[in-house]
């Protein structure tokens, strides 16, 4: 890692000595550290009135058992989560994760990066994240039902429209939503369709929703070429993972002239020179729930399925990593370089190893960062948070166009921020500084709280 600014340094430390383990963490406060020089030189108010060291603390961390059964009748333990992080901006916001990796420090790390993630939208949002080491793979529909419904008579003691909103996240999709839903407006006798997002259309749900991460980051792209003078037509991509980010990615590519080479899965990947073929790819994953491999496997088609190796020696112009935490390291960075790659912009939260991050300012490579690339999800979950508000409806046209405006200026206040504070061109630096100062200020004009 990179040797923080003498005044941050014992920031960090003191992190490391709080959160002992928590390496995923720790690896986001350095990230985000690491570009704030510059800004506690020119604002000594942030250090003055130990901003940074009460941002690197959750306001509230809430950790729960939850007892379930399964369909065998046995007794199910599995932990909850839920880190309020900040609110200085608003009502804390961010998903909640089922996997069995979900552990305090994880969810920290989103949290954390929520925040900065909630501010650089501009929507009056906070930041939070939640989750459990609960695997919803392999389970039946009602093990699932239950497991949520458990995990809801903890959780909607803490949570509300003003208070902290939840979405999904991995292993938590429209299904698992609709559970917990219902268990909510069970428990409270309440119809409050602001206390969740990424709802079903029929209830309070917003369009684009299930689209909005993987448009999103496609979006952000289409910004960085439009700023370089270019446009996706004729550029080959490649996607790492085959869910809801990578699925609607390779949509949005598709239609902006694009073609997605790539993309992957736990069990390989796939690579398909002609494009690959979203119809397919849907069926295969959304519908039937099965591997990628299925995919090569089908009548007449040209893909070829890898199990070893990395997706990323596959040669593109453009990479998007969509999959999980640190899935793209040094080696793959370098590959991506030799092989031409241009621009890569995380669809995933932290996909990218510090090492890798490195290897693309040695050459030269735009790096988009999750907390500005794949902010598309949370603004329109704020934006179905609108509509809950005022009781009404977009088009998906309509909620489509301000996801599109809202990227827009997610990119410009970056790419203004890295130029103001002498690092023209660093998204990673213009996010950082710029996500900061927004909560920053917030939080000094609230007071000491």
């Amino acid at each position: 890692m990179a040797i923080l600014d003498e005044k941050l340094h014992d920031i960090y430390a003191e992190v490391l000595q709080r959160n002992p383990g928590e390496t995923e963490f720790h690896q986001a406060v350095h990230e985000v550290l690491d570009s704030l020089g510059p800004v506690v030189a020119k604002h000594p108010a942030y250090t003055d009135a130990a901003v940074l060291r009460r941002l690197c603390e959750p306001e509230r961390q809430i950790i729960f058992r939850v007892p379930w059964v399964d369909d065998m009748g046995r007794v199910q333990i599995n932990r909850g989560f839920r880190v309020e992080f900040n609110s200085a901006l608003g009502p804390y916001k961010g998903g909640l994760r089922f996997h069995p990796s979900v552990y305090l420090g994880i969810v920290k790390f989103l949290g954390f990066e929520q925040t900065f993630k909630n501010s650089l939208t501009g929507m009056p949002i906070g930041g939070g994240k939640g989750g459990s080491d609960f695997d919803p793979k392999g389970r039946s529909e009602g093990e699932v039902m239950r497991f949520c419904q458990a995990f809801m008579t903890e959780l909607y003691r803490h949570i509300g429209e003003y208070t902290d909103v939840p979405a999904g996240d991995i292993g938590v999709g429209g299904r698992e939503i609709g559970y917990l839903f219902g268990q909510y407006k069970r428990i409270t006798n309440r119809f409050e369709s602001g206390v969740l997002t990424g709802k079903g259309l029929a209830w309070g749900g917003s369009r684009v929703r299930t689209e909005a991460t993987g448009y999103g980051v496609v979006f952000f792209v289409n910004e960085i070429l439009r700023a370089r003078g270019d446009s996706f037509e004729g550029k080959q991509v490649v996607i790492s993972g085959s869910g809801n980010v990578a699925i609607y990615a390779i949509e949005k590519v598709e239609q902006l002239g694009g073609t997605v080479v790539a993309c992957s899965d736990s069990g390989g990947y796939i690579v398909d020179e002609k494009g690959i073929d979203l119809e397919l790819l849907k069926d295969v994953k959304e519908r039937r729930r099965a591997r990628i491999g299925s995919y090569a496997d089908e009548p007449g088609v040209s893909a070829e399925f890898i199990e070893t190796g990395s997706v990323w020696e596959v040669p593109c112009d453009i990479a998007l990593p969509c999959a999980t935490q640190n899935e793209l390291n040094g080696r793959d960075a370098v590959a991506l370089a030799d092989n031409g790659a241009t621009i890569v912009a995380e669809g995933a939260n932290m996909p990218c190893t510090p090492e890798a991050v490195r290897v693309f300012a040695e050459r030269g490579i735009v790096f988009a960062p999750g907390k500005a690339a794949n902010a598309g999800g949370v603004a329109t979950s704020a934006l179905e948070m609108q509509q809950n508000a005022s009781r009404d409806s977009w088009s998906f046209e309509h909620t489509e166009d301000r996801l599109a405006e809202i990227m827009r200026g997610v990119h410009d206040r970056c790419l203004e921020t890295a130029d103001e504070y002498g690092s023209p061109g660093d998204y990673v630096a213009g996010a950082n500084i710029a996500g900061f100062i927004q909560v920053a200020d917030a939080m000094l004009a609230l007071g000491v709280i």
